[in-house]
């Protein structure tokens, strides 16, 4: 039966996590996109994407659906051209102080923030790919900490 696990007997305590996207586009659109400094006819592909990711995170409880709705202390997304992969790599870092970790928000966001970039590229080239959507690492609560050995 599908069901919320119970936090309600854990402790608060700080909790971090980070997420990664990579977004691989093809070398004809990739210097098109970098000579116009990532922006296209919707603006500028960075900030849209960063707003984006961060919306996202916020309501990740309200897309995945055994989520605890969870405070967020704090947030940052970055954006990193990656010249010789043709990348922009998404990484997303979400804070909380609560009684569940901050996963899923944060890989919802580093998702969200890659859609979005694929969404204002997709007139240039739509064979522009998403890859390698996966948490870095994350901190605190009963399991300790865990880095992804990638």
């Amino acid at each position: 039966v599908p069901k919320m696990v119970d936090v309600s007997a854990k402790p608060q305590t700080d909790r971090t996590a980070e997420a990664e996207a990579v977004v691989i586009f093809p070398e004809d659109s990739w210097a098109k996109l970098a000579g116009n400094g990532f922006t296209t006819k919707k603006g500028a592909i960075f900030d849209v994407a960063i707003t984006a990711g961060t919306m996202a995170l916020k309501r990740t409880s309200e897309t995945i659906p055994f989520c605890h709705p969870i405070p967020i202390d704090g947030s940052s997304i970055s954006i990193t051209p990656d010249e010789g992969r043709r990348a922009l790599v998404v990484r997303c870092s979400v804070k909380t102080t609560a009684r569940t970790g901050v996963e899923m928000e944060a890989m919802t966001a580093a998702s969200i923030a890659a859609l979005t970039i694929y969404d204002m590229c997709k007139g240039v080239d739509r064979a522009i790919c998403i890859e390698h959507l996966r948490l870095l690492e994350k901190h605190g609560g009963k399991s300790g900490s865990w880095i992804n050995s990638d």
